[in-house]
């Protein structure tokens, strides 16, 4: 008797709901609608100058495109570690940089290389949905903390022991800051006390700063990129990546700081799972850290900051509520309020908006299964021109339904 096949159970992960919007976009565009797109975490400028003068060089040269080591190529972990001396005042070693296939490559490392399956690992909610489907794809429990505007989105240490007596003890705990999809960052003392907290507790902490510098600090103020883990802790593992602050994020590269434990394992399974990062990306990345790249960053980083401050003054005339801060990243994370009626739920609402008014953004259902159904995000990567049309355009919209 034959068996049928049979798709795994730990493959059925939901999809990501702005890949249908995303989809829709590319639908109404080519049918000639005039489509403002508020919704993917996508830079739209490219990468720096610097970076793509090299990468043309290379192909141009000829460069034979081998494969290289499964952490990466010297150059580059070691362009690395300079960029946290410059940054944070940091030193680190190049040997405990992993250079990966996007930050995603360095979850999946950093989890495959510190939890077993059945451990617990604690994740704030709203969050990025790929930590805890990666995570529960691997057989780990995920443990969600309901993380609202009275934490500022973020996890706090209460809540952590509420956790732990609530399921047992923790093995990890993923923290985003600025976070996706709220754009709300941890002060250096709250991060501090998450830090102190999983050191006592022999939770391992995976940092994700892959928006770091796309900040918005007065001038003066400490820790303007935002503060890194490592500057803390360094039993944790810090994940970053090349594709918000530099704008490459078709380029599939990211990195990882792994602690003594765990580098060794990191790089077996790195060598077994994807064999290296794509090597031309490496090549001309190290570029990314010149003056001029720093510099076009920064530019792009005044624009962001530029649409963010109009996006706040439009607020009330949205009559969304209980938005995010927007520390960081390029996001604004709100509740719809009075705008979700006649709606069964965010969703329809956002289907709405995108079939009358030709502007897409997220519903929160991607980032909250519980309270997302009442909130947006909105991306404002798209630069302050799109915005700005974007916003008014929302404006009729809801003016509409009344």
């Amino acid at each position: 008797m034959n068996r049928p096949l049979t798709v795994a159970r730990r493959a059925q992960v939901p999809p990501f709901a702005v890949m249908d919007i995303l989809a829709r976009v590319a639908e109404l565009r080519a049918a000639g609608r005039n489509v403002i797109s508020l919704c993917a975490g996508e830079p739209g400028g490219g990468a720096p100058s610097a970076v793509s003068a090299a990468a043309s060089a290379i192909h141009a040269a000829g460069t034979p495109l081998t494969y290289t080591p499964a952490l990466g190529i010297a150059g580059l972990r070691e362009a690395i570690t300079g960029h946290y001396k410059r940054w944070y005042g940091l030193d680190v070693a190049a040997r405990n940089v992993a250079v990966t296939t996007g930050s995603s490559g360095a979850f999946m490392l950093a989890f495959l290389s510190a939890f077993n399956a059945g451990d617990r690992v604690v994740l704030a909610r709203p969050g990025y949905p790929a930590y805890k489907n990666i995570l529960r794809a691997l057989g780990i429990e995920v443990v969600e903390l309901d993380c609202g505007p009275e934490t500022r989105f973020q996890p706090v240490p209460a809540q952590l022991d509420a956790a732990a007596a609530q399921h047992g003890p923790l093995s990890g705990l993923v923290l985003a800051s600025p976070a996706n999809p709220t754009g709300t960052m941890a002060s250096r003392q709250e991060l501090a006390a998450l830090s102190g907290w999983c050191a006592e507790n022999a939770v391992r902490l995976v940092s994700d700063e892959i928006y770091h510098g796309i900040t918005n600090p007065a001038p003066g103020a400490p820790d303007p990129h935002g503060v890194c883990a490592w500057e803390l802790d360094r039993s944790g593992v810090v994940v970053s990546s090349f594709s918000k602050y530099w704008g490459m994020t078709g380029w599939r590269l990211g990195w990882a700081l792994v602690p003594d434990d765990l580098i060794g394992v990191v790089d077996a399974l790195a060598g077994n799972v994807a064999l290296c990062p794509p090597a031309p990306a490496q090549m001309a990345a190290v570029e990314a850290f010149s003056e001029a790249s720093y510099a076009e960053a920064e530019a792009a980083v005044a624009e962001y900051s530029r649409t963010r401050a109009y996006l706040l003054t439009m607020l009330d005339r949205l009559g969304w509520v209980d938005a995010a801060p927007a520390d960081g990243a390029f996001y604004l994370y709100a509740g719809l309020g009075a705008a979700m009626d006649g709606f069964a739920d965010s969703a329809a609402y956002c289907s709405a908006l995108l079939e009358a008014q030709g502007v897409a953004v997220v519903p929160g259902l991607d980032f909250d299964t519980v309270h997302g159904g009442r909130t947006v995000r909105l991306s404002f990567a798209a630069g302050y021109d799109a915005v700005r049309e974007g916003l008014e355009r929302i404006v009729a919209f809801q003016g509409a339904q009344v």
